[in-house]
């Protein structure tokens, strides 16, 4: 029997390296706060939901039909994009995010809520679509 363990590394390097940097950016701007380790937890999300894609389709993206690649790709779309545009806003102090509010960290308490409901969501909308691919 052959091994998937090697199709899976590489399709899924492209996406770990690309996880690995939204993490080191978003553990950056937010520096040492508590709520940094807590908006890593849908990023790492996407990452677990593309090695599940690859276990179910055998190495491939596609071996499985369409659901699971989709589903990811809905996920990650509003959880890594919602969360890296208000990291990237709060970072440059877009629209006074950072100078005029009174608790400006205060925005990251429940992103990761708001970017793993809005991930399921997309989620869902993906599957939805592979299935009727």
């Amino acid at each position: 029997m052959k091994s998937l363990a090697g199709p899976i590394v590489v399709r899924l390097l492209p996406v770990a390296l690309a996880i690995a940097a939204a993490v080191a950016y978003v553990l950056t701007v937010e520096g040492d706060d508590a709520y940094a380790i807590r908006n890593t937890f849908p990023l790492l999300a996407v990452l677990g939901l593309a090695v599940l894609s690859l276990r179910i389709g055998r190495g491939r993206w596609t071996g499985s039909g369409w659901c699971w690649p989709l589903g990811t790709l809905g996920f990650a779309i509003p959880a890594l994009g919602l969360s890296l545009y208000l990291h990237y806003g709060y970072a440059v102090d877009l629209n006074g995010m950072y100078s005029e509010s009174v608790y400006p960290r205060e925005v990251f308490r429940y992103l990761p809520i708001y970017t793993s409901i809005a991930g399921v969501i997309g989620f869902l909308i993906g599957w939805i679509a592979g299935r009727n691919a």
